[in-house]
């Protein structure tokens, strides 16, 4: 069947802000770029805390743990239910920051599957509230570490 041009236009116009609308979500849903209490940090000064005895924190889930993560780094799942936001309920998630360090003067570093994974964002979050005093936040994650070619295991 063929439609008049002015109708196509029109279905063509409907089909792009349709595509817009539901893919919006999707990038609205990054995290920011601040987190107040931590210090975000790119995968060179991760390395650098590292390397100076701070704390790598995985919070992804223990099967991506399992497949591949920072070498040396320990397993803190962030079990997330609350809304990727800002203002999530962590009473919705489950996060055992007693794991975490025992002293909560030492620099941990949280990270996760990069600026659009929560996690990580919420594990640190988490991290401050409970009254760690050196947290660091690896905003571009584990993508951005292994893009740089640091050791993986």
């Amino acid at each position: 069947m063929t439609y008049p041009l002015n109708v196509t236009k029109n279905l063509i116009g409907l089909a792009a802000a349709a595509l817009f609308a539901v893919t919006l979500p999707a990038y609205a849903a990054n995290t920011p770029d601040a987190l107040n209490g931590a210090t975000v940090v790119n995968a060179d000064k991760a390395k650098e805390l590292m390397a100076s005895g701070a704390r790598m924190v995985d919070t992804r889930v223990a099967a991506e743990y399992a497949e591949a993560h920072i070498t040396g780094a320990i397993n803190v799942p962030y079990k997330e239910k609350s809304k990727k936001s800002p203002d999530y309920d962590a009473k919705e998630d489950s996060f055992d920051v007693a794991k975490l360090a025992s002293d909560k003067s030492s620099a941990i570093v949280a990270y996760c599957n990069g600026a659009e994974c929560w996690k990580s964002y919420k594990g640190a979050n988490e991290a401050i509230k409970a009254g760690y005093k050196k947290v660091y936040w690896f905003r571009d994650g584990f993508p951005a570490w292994k893009a740089k070619g640091y050791p993986t295991e």
